[in-house]
């Protein structure tokens, strides 16, 4: 019965994407875990299980004490190395180059969107792909920066020019959302017939409010993601199954239409 459930429901969502004029997805920690990187909530396996956020990846903490920031940090770099795209961020990009999806926002930091071939993303929560002197704004690469901690006595990566401890390109707690990446994904929300919020828990704000804009525009919305969220009743199509399987079948059954 569950499993017919989810095949009609992955009929309806293909039913209004082929009937929509804007569709685009806004993802979240849980596309990325078939890779193997954890979300931040599950009990017993999420990122933050074992240690509070605003002690280690706080905006105060990288100025006071860039040696604990970057402990946690290094170890984050080290453990997405060699992460790679999965069969969901696959199928947005199938859909993306079917010209069904106009764009992908997501929450991530992992660049596996980018990995994958997303063309047109929006990373509101930054990238780890670059890190920036706070000092002279110099741009260092993900794969210079790992050489940095390696290299480096206390583990930190630092500017080759100025010395100062290098920050990486994400969005710490304690500081606000790019201003032109935010204004970005509200239009693209607010213009969006069907938004796909997949993986995500609709409950870290700002990004957690983009849905109300498709919503309130008269746009449909669809939740695929394990867990209840917020805006589960305002969901036109819920699926909470394997995210991988539910966007391969959803990239199907658009295919054979």
């Amino acid at each position: 019965m569950a499993n017919t459930l989810a095949a009609d429901a992955v009929a309806a969502l293909a039913e209004l994407i082929l009937g929509a004029r804007s569709v685009v997805a806004l993802t979240g920690a849980g596309i990325s875990v078939p890779s193997g990187i954890p979300d931040f909530r599950t009990p017993g396996s999420g990122l933050w299980r074992n240690v509070d956020p605003i002690e280690v990846a706080h905006i105060d903490v990288f100025r006071s004490d860039p040696v604990r920031f970057w402990r946690f940090y290094g170890q984050r770099f080290a453990t997405l190395a060699s992460k790679q795209p999965n069969a969901a961020h696959r199928a947005l990009v199938e859909l993306e180059r079917a010209g069904m999806l106009q764009a992908v926002i997501t929450q991530n930091i992992d660049t596996l969107h980018r990995k994958a071939g997303t063309g047109e993303l929006l990373e509101v929560h930054g990238s780890i792909e670059r890190c920036a002197c706070p000092d002279c704004g110099k741009q260092v690469h993900l794969q210079d920066v790992r050489r940095r901690i390696e290299l480096a006595e206390d583990g930190v990566p630092r500017c080759s020019d100025c010395v100062a401890a290098l920050k990486p390109g994400v969005v710490l707690f304690g500081e606000l959302l790019p201003a032109s990446e935010m204004s970005r994904a509200q239009e693209l929300c607010a213009d969006a017939e069907v938004l796909l919020c997949i993986g995500t828990s609709l409950e870290v704000h700002p990004v957690a409010g983009l849905p109300l804009l498709t919503d309130r525009a008269g746009g449909r919305v669809a939740i695929i993601t394990k867990g209840p969220t917020p805006l589960d009743e305002r969901a036109v199509v819920r699926l909470g199954g394997e995210v991988e399987e539910e966007l391969s079948a959803l990239a199907a059954e658009l295919k054979a239409a």
